[in-house]
């Protein structure tokens, strides 16, 4: 009778414990509420997740977060199937974004704003030694069908709701390509896998070159499919 009450005990001290841990470290609590000032952790795809189909929660994320952003007007199809409409346009206002500042689908916007703070611009400091200046991208918006064919499914591009980025500009003027640096035994090539590895702690489907030649020049990031998404 005494061993068991001591396992109870221990077993509540250890539940406690748990519980005061999770709320010092919001990021691994699947309960705590989104701030993307948090670091990535274990929770945080799940509560990215859960934006996909909520633009308020999203937008409401954002302002928590203190990230500058407007809401643009709805877009009209354009495909003529129905499938290019965009009635969540935002636009991240104070983000380094080149060579122009794509208005996106929310839940793509904060996986982006948190990937940037929180991933891109450490490793740009501790691997290259200089700060984040911006990051290239090659478009978010294209009403197209995936691999340009006309009986392929819609490409998430056609919505925004994926981006793909090209480099990353430094503030002491390197350029990080991954066109160029992605194959090589270097710093640069160090960095655009670290964020590559962690983009995939962020959004839901991540291709890079190791997928195919048709990302070999750039990182496709998407925020659709969470548990059906692939991260290469």
């Amino acid at each position: 009778m005494k061993g068991r009450l001591i396992l109870a005990a221990l077993i509540v001290l250890a539940g406690f414990a748990g519980w005061v841990w999770l709320e010092e470290h919001p990021q691994h609590n699947p309960l705590a509420t989104l701030d993307l000032r948090d670091p990535i952790g274990m929770a945080t795809a799940t509560k990215l997740a859960r934006l996909q189909d909520d633009v308020a929660a999203c937008h409401a994320a954002l302002d928590r977060s203190e990230v500058a952003y407007v809401v643009l007007p709805a877009q009209a199809d354009t495909s003529g199937e129905g499938a290019c409409a965009r009635p969540d346009r935002t636009q991240l206002t104070g983000f380094p974004i080149a060579p122009s500042n794509p208005s996106l689908t929310c839940p793509v916007a904060a996986a982006l704003e948190l990937w940037r703070s929180k991933s891109v611009a450490p490793n740009a400091r501790t691997i290259m030694g200089s700060n984040l200046a911006r990051i290239e991208h090659l478009g978010a918006f294209n009403c197209r069908r995936m691999r340009g064919s006309g009986s392929s499914g819609w490409s998430q591009h056609a919505t925004a709701n994926a981006i793909d980025i090209a480099a990353f500009v430094l503030e002491d003027g390197r350029r990080v390509s991954v066109l160029n640096d992605w194959d090589r035994d270097t710093d640069e090539a160090r960095f655009l896998r670290a964020v590559r590895d962690e983009a995939c702690g962020v959004f839901a489907t991540v291709l890079s070159p190791d997928y195919n030649s048709a990302h070999a020049d750039h990182f496709h990031l998407d925020q659709t499919g969470r548990w059906s998404g692939v991260c290469r």
